[in-house]
């Protein structure tokens, strides 16, 4: 079950593979364990999630809980456990300023990923996008890091603007999508976005380039044949698979607090999970 991993460069070959036509799913694992089951199931990719990790170290989502060296050790392990392709969800590249993006993508880049994504949300909630000339010079700086080490990682650029609340957050999300590819992002993301029509409309602005949606929750309009039909190539789910595990675990343990042990009646059987686990070959 557990192959060797691969070379990095040929896991980025691979990832920019899967971009370049159709439409994939990729999700996003919390550790290792999380990571070994989705390659058992047959996904293509992984990608990390920094909510669903902090959530596993009692944390909130955010870079001021979940520093760099915590973050960077979490996606090397990560990137070590499966043979698929990983993306980093590299939060805002831990700095406001372009040069620092750029060594902190290097860093990044050391730890074994396909591919890693940039957002640009300060963290702030009295400015929570960085100034739009700044995001894109971060976005350059982060491709020029990426082109420096001579491996092409795959560089998610995001927008922030649906889940900021920002009021005109369509048209801004187009505008900076449309920067950050001109600026050499190779996919670009905004989560939050659940209007097909808006969806469709990113599409057409950054074309040809990929774009990636977030469906964090059931949604007759985000079904995967239906984001394929818009045009989507890149389906994830953020911390959604973590949530729907903290989701059962707690109904569990709420019942176990009230005197019953009725929740336990979906645990996964240990004998299934022990044995894949075991298989190392």
């Amino acid at each position: 079950m557990h192959d060797a991993k691969p070379s990095q460069p040929s896991a980025i070959a691979e990832f920019h593979r899967l971009h370049e036509s159709g439409c994939f799913v990729l999700p996003n694992p919390w550790d290792v364990g999380s990571a070994r089951y989705l390659q058992h199931l047959g996904f293509q990719a992984l990608a990390t999630t920094s909510a669903g990790f902090a959530f596993s170290r009692g944390l909130p989502d955010g870079v001021e809980a979940v520093p760099r060296d915590m973050m960077l050790a979490h996606i090397r392990e990560i990137a070590a456990a499966t043979s698929l392709p990983v993306n980093a969800d590299f939060q805002s590249g831990y700095a406001d300023e372009p040069e620092a993006v750029a060594a902190s993508v290097t860093l990044c880049i050391a730890t074994g990923v396909a591919g890693l994504s940039i957002e640009d949300a300060t963290g702030d909630g009295a400015s929570p996008l960085y100034e739009e000339r700044l995001a894109v010079e971060r976005v350059r700086a982060a491709r020029a890091a990426i082109d420096a080490s001579g491996l092409p990682v795959v560089l998610t650029a995001r927008c922030e603007a649906w889940l900021v609340g920002h009021p005109d957050a369509s048209r801004l999300a187009l505008r900076r999508l449309a920067a950050f590819a001109e600026a050499g992002a190779d996919c670009l993301y905004a989560p939050g976005v659940k209007v097909p029509e808006e969806i469709a409309a990113i599409v057409k602005a950054v074309s040809p380039k990929p774009v990636n949606v977030l469906v964090g929750a059931p949604s007759p309009d985000l079904t995967l044949s239906r984001l394929a039909d818009l045009g989507v190539r890149r389906v994830s789910v953020g911390s959604a698979l973590a949530r729907v595990a903290w989701g059962a675990f707690i109904r569990a343990a709420q019942t176990m607090a009230q005197g019953s042990f009725d929740g336990l009646a979906g645990a996964a059987p240990f004998a299934e999970l022990n044995g894949l686990f075991g298989d190392r070959g």
